[in-house]
């Protein structure tokens, strides 16, 4: 098994967290990992990306250029990313940063309105949260107590109220993933 993973968009949109969480997660599962983050000198605003593999064997590199998986939460990153995804891979987006949809036919291309799970939960923080319910959802390689624990490392003690928080934004982003067209 092995997962690589590209997921990119703005920063403050929780990009490195959600990678560094996915790390974790599958960390907690024994699994061999990278996380590398990539970002401009702004703290919010600017882009940012993140490259994590996941596998079942030691990772010769952590320098990718093809992805399994593209998680895209804004056009800039759909335009950059897209292309990179292997023929039959996967594509996440939040329809509410793009404005030209995906257009590959050769992978599956998914959509999560995560703005919108994150106002039902009353809190604009789980948003990356509901991002990752629908890739977990699509590639369910990981144990959801082992994502529990993920978030437990991430999340500062302080902060441990909103783990169940958080938890509560990836199921409901699990139930709320929409395939838009699959693979051919």
């Amino acid at each position: 098994m092995k997962e690589e993973i590209i997921i990119a968009g703005f920063g403050g949109q929780g990009v490195l967290s959600m990678g560094k969480i996915l790390a974790y997660s599958a960390i907690m599962q024994d699994l061999e990992v990278t996380w590398m983050p990539s970002y401009g000198p702004e703290m919010r605003g600017g882009t940012a990306n993140v490259c994590v593999i996941v596998s079942d064997r030691k990772i010769s590199s952590p320098i990718i250029t093809r992805y399994d998986t593209a998680i895209i939460l804004n056009q800039q990153s759909l335009d950059k990313f897209e292309s990179t995804v292997k023929p039959g891979g996967l594509l996440i987006y939040d329809p509410s940063g793009i404005t030209r949809y995906p257009e590959r036919k050769d992978i599956t291309i998914c959509s999560i309105d995560a703005i919108e799970v994150a106002a039902e939960l009353g809190n604009p923080k789980v948003y990356n949260m509901a991002i990752l319910g629908a890739y977990l959802q699509m590639k369910p390689f990981l144990e959801m107590e082992n994502v529990v624990k993920g978030l437990g490392k991430s999340i500062p003690a302080r902060y441990s109220d909103l783990i169940q928080k958080n938890r509560d934004a990836i199921e409901k982003g699990m139930e709320r993933v929409k395939i838009i067209s699959e693979s051919k």
